[in-house]
């Protein structure tokens, strides 16, 4: 069978895909392909999404004026089956952004074992400029314009930046009267009393620290007294870092947008809670010093979870970490230069299509539990994701031990790997 090589690369992207965010995907898919062995044909398919959508999406704002916002989703791979990915509302997206995103997804499902192909969307906006009643207006009418190519058995979105369990909640609803019932298994991410699964907010968070927990063990030390960093105290850091601290790490710093705090003791996680409660970011927590986001990433510790955004580790910081292994909780939070200094200090990194696949785990969970209308308790969940969570991790870790590769080469090694057989015994069409 013949690989793809150096050479059999192709050149130039075309202009609307021609992206920062991926050009980094491309560039850790060349990589891998290296190593993978799949027919040139295969691969040069796997390069580019099967479809992309661009819209419009005009929103009557309160005071009765109008503007109208970009939207995009895009579909990277059906082969293995429906696409799944989170819908983002945020001033960056673009639609190269979202084909980055959702060519991620794809691996992801992939090393996961999971019957989906990669998807994602968002609508170019600043969400924190939108009244409540304008950003259901703005849903509603997005997911009115992505109808023709969304449905169960077709793409499933769920949520990401800027939109959760409520903007779900209306993306169902609109689907749903638009085909005269309730269609919970269109969107996962919902709340519970329209199909939501127990367990989904909190599983992207669990599931890093699920991987950290058995990397570390490998590694052979422990969490147990591990002092960890946590950049993104969010939805998926926030809930990584108190998972941390039930297994007796030692948090010493976390962060948001509006910076970080630090306490080399560790930090009392119920207190900076409380203290985002009440004054809704970690500006001005008095029980820490304060420290911004970029000396956050270079505090001496024994984990860094990067859990905030793309493009935190790059050339210029890499060469100054001080941490002995690195958990993606983020996509893409690593660039190719970074990971290649990081390898070249023996600092492994727990590749995001693997340490964050946890969200995607239990939305695949609460897929099959809408379609079944079966509902499973917390403790059998929190079993699954664990499970499949550490199968993926051993196959990965097995790969990279027996090719002598990198952790994030080899778990896109083992995904291409999955998606190409897929894809051979399917054949090209036509």
């Amino acid at each position: 069978m013949a690989g793809i090589t150096e050479e059999a690369r192709p050149g130039s992207l075309p202009p609307e895909l021609d992206d920062p965010l991926f050009r980094t995907a491309l560039g850790q898919l060349d990589g891998a392909l290296v190593h993978a062995a799949v027919p040139s044909a295969v691969a040069e398919v796997l390069r580019f999404p099967e479809r992309t959508l661009s819209v419009s999406v005009p929103v009557r704002r309160d005071d009765g004026s109008v503007d109208v916002f970009p939207g995009y989703r895009v579909q990277h791979s059906s082969v293995l089956g429906p696409t799944k990915g989170g819908i983002r509302y945020d001033p960056g997206v673009t639609l190269g952004e979202c084909a980055a995103l959702a060519m991620w997804m794809t691996w992801k499902c992939a090393l996961l074992r999971l019957p989906y192909g990669g998807a994602k969307g968002g609508v170019r906006c600043d969400p924190r400029s939108l009244a409540p009643d304008e950003r259901e207006r703005l849903t509603r009418r997005f997911t009115s314009e992505l109808l023709p190519i969304i449905g169960p058995q077709r793409d499933i979105p769920a949520p990401d930046m800027a939109t959760d369990e409520q903007t779900m909640a209306w993306m169902m609803d609109t689907y749903s009267m638009q085909v005269g019932y309730a269609v919970p298994e269109i969107v996962t991410g919902k709340p519970l009393s329209v199909g939501g699964s127990v367990l989904r907010p909190e599983a992207t968070g669990i599931g890093v620290v699920i991987v950290v927990e058995e990397a570390v063990r490998r590694l052979g030390w422990s969490l147990a007294g591990a002092t960890c960093v946590v950049q993104g105290y969010g939805k998926v850091g926030g809930v990584a870092a108190h998972e941390l601290a039930l297994r007796d790490a030692k948090v010493v710093a976390v962060s948001d947008i509006a910076g970080g705090v630090y306490r080399a003791e560790g930090l009392n996680l119920g207190d900076v809670d409380r203290w985002r409660a009440e004054h809704g970011d970690l500006a001005g927590y008095p029980g820490a010093a304060p420290v911004t986001n970029a000396e956050l990433l270079e505090l001496p510790c024994d984990v860094l979870v990067l859990a905030a955004t793309e493009d935190q580790l790059t050339a210029t910081n890499a060469p100054r970490l001080a941490a002995r292994l690195i958990a993606e909780g983020a996509n893409g939070p690593t660039s190719l230069e970074a990971d290649d200094i990081l390898s070249d200090r023996n600092i492994p990194v727990l590749p995001d299509i693997l340490t964050n696949a946890g969200g995607v785990a239990v939305s695949y969970f609460e897929w099959v539990q809408d379609i079944q209308r079966l509902f499973w308790g917390r403790d059998e969940i929190r079993t699954r994701l664990a499970d499949l969570m550490r199968d993926a991790l051993v196959r990965v870790w097995a790969l990279a031990e027996d090719e002598s590769l990198s952790l994030r080469r080899a778990a896109l090694v083992t995904s291409i790997r999955e998606v190409a057989d897929a894809l051979g015994a399917r054949g090209i069409y036509p």
